[in-house]
């Protein structure tokens, strides 16, 4: 158990490079192979939760190994409940991503998989990484698949969505870069020289001056927003999910857009707690207006596919939201709503992506009636839809709920009309979710393309059943989940409420 991150993140990554060798005619064995690398790293990651003590707030798994001397960066890597959450959650859905890719990916196939294995170890490497240079490496890494999945298999328009995702998320990356190269100068325990360890740097960016911490923590944060994304740097994420391929979505929505919400619990909140509660506001209404304005254009939207996607705006809102509200049930509200935002939102892209591979259009008014020939589908979206509207006993309410229950007379937010503007999203995603299915699944079936659709096959349903036992699991039995990150969570709440006492914190009631 001691090198169990190590061979975590390595394990995929290692393994994908033998696909490059198989001949491509042996289609059946890439998948395979792809398939069980996928779920042999998945049964890793249970093995994780199982040997994680949920009763400490600290890291664990601590592997510590002399890197890049010559700027003391270290591989160091180590996880707390947070961590293990969204690590668990990559390692379920990426299996799923295989399955749901095993019919419609018939091109470079060897491709394909290598880079979602990749990715796989590369999201683990994100999660786990507590040195700041390592962490900004695998950041980094993951640009790469991405960048190929979206341009060699995506849809018409996929170069031009391509380009405009790796431009947005690069300068995000540069001012990150810039960031941690300030950061790991000014927090060196031997001036001009650089450090990296995030413990490290945890304990002295604290004692920075507030002007300072407020630039810090705009280039860690900016780099955040962009990656979440959060009005009004969201703009790429429509055009990349709908050109992307099923299974790009799917990984683009559940894992990636969490790569940002993690950074900002992680760096933004922990290194610069004095210009964390000086720039609340600013971002809170940011958060509030993502929130309406993402569930306002989903209402809107004629294709099914960006439909979700600017529902991810709003819904990662209410994560921002609830991070910076700084109360215990707030933040974990947060944390399990990233696990149900990637359960929900990445079910809802694998349905378009089945009624896509069936009609091949993804525009709403091409459908109608579709219950009466896949009953079994409709049923299925219907659940699903109701979970990501927040349903009390489905998993979207209980991570909806605690974000709403701890931002409501929250002392950093300051003001409970953040959280009263915000909870119009529910209002928001229960009329333009239901609205889809009504359009799309109810009514006379009209057309006659629609009349000869198959209903989810065997096959489709492996790829989505696991999704669904999650969706009810965490509604009826939301503690499994919130053991884990409760005492991280807590930690650092009390680590932020220890740092008000450090120096230049009361600079900010200024």
């Amino acid at each position: 158990m001691s090198n169990i991150l190590s061979i975590l993140i390595f394990f995929p990554i290692i393994l994908s490079l033998p696909l490059i060798f198989f001949k491509k005619e042996n289609t059946l064995l890439i998948k395979s192979y792809a398939l069980g690398i996928s779920l042999i790293t998945f049964l890793l990651s249970v093995v994780l939760y199982f040997e994680f003590d949920v009763t400490s707030g600290d890291f664990q798994f601590i592997e510590i190994t002399e890197w890049v001397k010559v700027i003391n960066s270290n591989y160091y890597v180590g996880i707390d409940g947070i961590s293990l959450l969204l690590i668990l959650l990559t390692t379920f859905i990426i299996p799923l991503c295989v399955f749901a890719s095993w019919n419609t990916i018939n091109t470079r196939m060897k491709e394909f998989y290598f880079l979602f294995l990749v990715m796989e170890g590369s999201l683990i490497g994100v999660f786990s990484s507590l040195d700041l240079i390592l962490f900004y490496v695998f950041w980094e890494f993951i640009l790469i698949p991405m960048y190929f999945i979206i341009g060699i298999w995506g849809g018409e328009d996929r170069i031009y969505a391509t380009i405009k995702f790796f431009l947005y998320t690069l300068a995000g990356s540069v001012l990150l870069l810039i960031g941690i190269i300030w950061v790991g100068f000014l927090c060196s325990p031997v001036q001009g020289q650089f450090t990296s360890d995030l413990n490290h740097i945890m304990k002295m960016s604290v004692l920075l001056p507030l002007n300072k911490q407020i630039i810090l923590f705009i280039l860690f944060t900016l780099g955040f927003l962009i990656k979440v994304p959060l009005f009004p740097f969201h703009t790429w994420l429509p055009d990349a999910h709908v050109q992307a391929p099923t299974a790009g979505s799917v990984v683009l929505a559940a894992l990636l857009l969490k790569m940002g919400t993690y950074g900002l619990i992680r760096f933004s909140l922990t290194l610069f707690p004095a210009a964390f509660v000086k720039l609340t506001p600013y971002i809170a209404i940011l958060a509030v207006i993502g929130i309406v304005y993402g569930g306002l254009l989903s209402i809107v939207q004629k294709d099914m596919k960006k439909l979700v996607a600017y529902s991810s705006v709003s819904h990662l809102g209410f994560v921002v939201l609830g991070t910076f509200a700084l109360t215990v049930e707030a933040v974990q509200g947060s944390v399990i709503q990233m696990v149900n935002h990637g359960l929900s939102t990445g079910a809802l892209f694998l349905i378009v992506g089945m009624i896509y591979e069936r009609r091949h259009t993804k525009e709403i008014s091409e459908f109608g009636g579709l219950r009466k020939v896949m009953p079994v589908l409709a049923g299925i979206f219907l659940l699903i839809s109701l979970s990501s509207i927040g349903l009390p006993g489905l998993n979207g309410f209980i991570g909806e709920f605690l974000i709403l229950v701890g931002s409501f007379g929250s002392q950093n937010l300051g003001s409970n009309l953040y959280t009263i503007l915000a909870t119009t999203a529910v209002i928001l995603s229960a009329v333009y979710l239901l609205w889809l299915f009504q359009r799309v699944m109810l009514g006379p079936l009209e057309k006659e393309e629609n009349k000869k659709l198959k209903d989810i096959s065997k096959f489709e349903l492996l790829s989505i059943i696991p999704i669904l036992i999650f969706v009810i699991w965490i509604g009826v039995q939301p503690n499994t989940f919130l053991k884990v990150s409760e005492n991280s969570v807590k930690k650092i709440i009390t680590n932020f409420e220890l740092s008000k006492d450090k120096m230049h914190f009361e600079e900010v009631k200024d």
